[in-house]
Formats: structure tokens, C-alpha cells, sequence
């Protein structure tokens, strides 16, 4: 039987974007795919991983899967094995585990002008940070503060930044901040930080890309004052089209045939 089902797993899914992303790219390409959404937390994932038959093609994951669907393949790419988050799975001969957020992060930089950036501030320290991370990393960066709630959760953090060559330091949100040209939010949607707190960070946080996109503008987007505030669809769509060449050749890097007019038939879609 031919492979031909894909779908988006999270919790909350109502608001992903992903299946008319997903949808006019194989439209795009001729392919008679089925792309659609289903809510999945946590506790049912490995049921319902389980229950898929010999029509699932792949899977594309958001909050709160990325580790869990990790911990499910058998094998990862380089930037999963880096972060410990996998948001897509290929389910051909095996499970197969990639990480298309830390390319789509980078993607998206590059085309709002914002590559080699060296001081980043990341807010946050989920599987969405560590992407961030990585990202800002090949993206340029050379010192990195995160600001955590917890910092005590971004020891991980700390020790990725060792792997990859920079200085990563750790601070609550409310601590202290000095300057830094870009802040890269990765804070779930509907967020919202004190006024104060947001206030400190966006006075000497440069740029905010913001890897929200529903509602934008973020509640920080929309009091940020020392730069601009650049919302993550642009990281949507360039993280989904690493996600269809996984789906279609198996590696993130391979381009898609025609792959310029697929992405515009994706952009079009948003």
C-alpha cells in the first residue's frame, strides 16, 4: 500500500497552520497526499504512534511532542540529536526523527536581514529554545543570554552552548539585561510577561523574532519598542518546507522539484 497519510500532532492544534501549508505544497507537486490535524498530549501519543497503520507516511509534531517524538525514533538527524526535539517523523522502514525548526529558524533570519547577529537573548528554555539556539549559533551568534522562569530548567541549555563553542549564561526574566541586537521569543502563544518585565527585555533587546505567529501580534510583539518585532510565520513556512522534502526525499536538505513555485503556493496558502 502506498504511503500517502500525514497529519500534525499537538495540543492545542486547533490553530496550526501546518495542513494548508502541507496541503498546497503536494498540490503543488502532483501528489495525491493527505495532510490533517489531530490533538494528541503527552499521555496518548505512544497509543496513538502505535495505532498507525501501513497508510501513514509521517508526522509533523508541535507543543508539547517535540522530546517525546524524540524519544520514539530510532534514528535522528543531526540537529534532533543536537536538541533532543524531533517535529518531524518519517515513517518509512523505521521511525525516523528530525528537527526542520532549527533550518527554519535560520531560514527565516536570513530573509528578514538578521544573520550574524553575535549577542541573542532567548526567551524561554522548552524544546523550542534549544532550536533557537542551535539556530542563532549557525545563524552567527557568539554569546547567548537566556531568560527563563525557571533557570533551573536551562541547564541543558547551558551545556548545548558548551557542545556548539559559545557562552550561554542564564538569568530569570526579571533579572538585569544587558543590550543584545536580537531576542528570539520562543515562549507559547498568548504568553505575557509582566509589564515591567517586557519593558526591561525590550528596551536593550534589539530585534524580537518572535516564533508566535497566532494571535500577532504576541503580547510581547505588541509592547515591543527597541526594534522591530518579526512574528514566526516566516519560520513556519520555511521549518514546513524542510518538513515536505523529508516527506518526499527523506532529507531536509535535498530541494523539491520545482521548489520555488512550491513555496509560493505555500505562502499563498497562509
Amino acid at each position: 500500500m502506498t504511503r500517502r497519510r500525514l497529519a500534525v500532532w499537538g495540543d492545542p492544534i486547533a490553530h496550526s497552520k501546518s495542513p494548508q501549508l502541507h496541503d498546497a505544497a503536494y498540490a503543488a507537486l502532483g501528489l495525491d497526499w493527505e495532510y490533517t490535524r489531530r490533538q494528541v498530549d503527552e499521555r496518548a501519543f505512544a497509543d496513538a504512534l502505535g495505532a498507525l497503520d501501513e497508510s501513514w507516511r509521517g508526522l509533523s509534531l508541535t507543543m508539547p511532542l517535540k522530546e517525546t517524538a524524540h524519544r520514539a525514533a530510532s534514528t535522528h538527524d543531526r540537529y534532533a540529536n543536537l536538541t533532543g526535539a524531533a517535529n518531524t517523523l518519517l515513517l518509512t522502514d523505521g521511525i525516523h526523527g528530525f528537527n526542520t525548526d532549527v533550518g527554519g529558524i535560520v531560514d527565516a533570519l536570513g530573509e528578514q536581514g538578521l544573520l550574524g547577529i553575535e549577542s541573542v537573548r532567548i526567551l524561554g528554555a522548552g524544546a523550542t529554545a534549544s532550536s533557537a539556539l542551535v539556530a542563532c549559533v549557525e545563524a552567527g551568534a557568539r554569546s547567548i543570554d537566556v531568560r527563563a522562569r525557571r533557570p533551573e530548567r536551562a541547564v541543558d541549555l547551558v551545556a548545548l552552548g558548551q557542545r556548539l563553542g559559545v557562552s550561554v549564561s542564564v538569568s530569570p526574566f526579571d533579572a538585569d539585561a544587558g543590550d543584545v541586537g536580537l531576542t528570539v521569543a520562543t515562549l507559547p502563544g498568548g504568553t505575557a510577561l509582566d509589564a515591567l518585565t517586557a519593558a526591561r527585555l525590550s528596551l536593550s533587546g534589539g530585534v524580537l523574532f518572535d516564533v508566535a505567529y497566532s494571535p500577532w501580534p504576541s503580547a510581547l510583539a505588541s509592547v515591543w519598542t527597541d526594534g522591530r518585532a518579526v512574528s514566526g510565520e516566516g519560520m513556519l513556512l520555511r521549518q514546513a518546507v524542510r518538513q515536505v522534502r523529508i516527506f518526499v526525499h527523506g532529507d531536509q536538505s535535498v530541494p523539491l522539484p520545482s521548489e520555488e513555485a512550491v513555496v509560493d503556493a505555500m505562502k499563498a496558502a497562509l
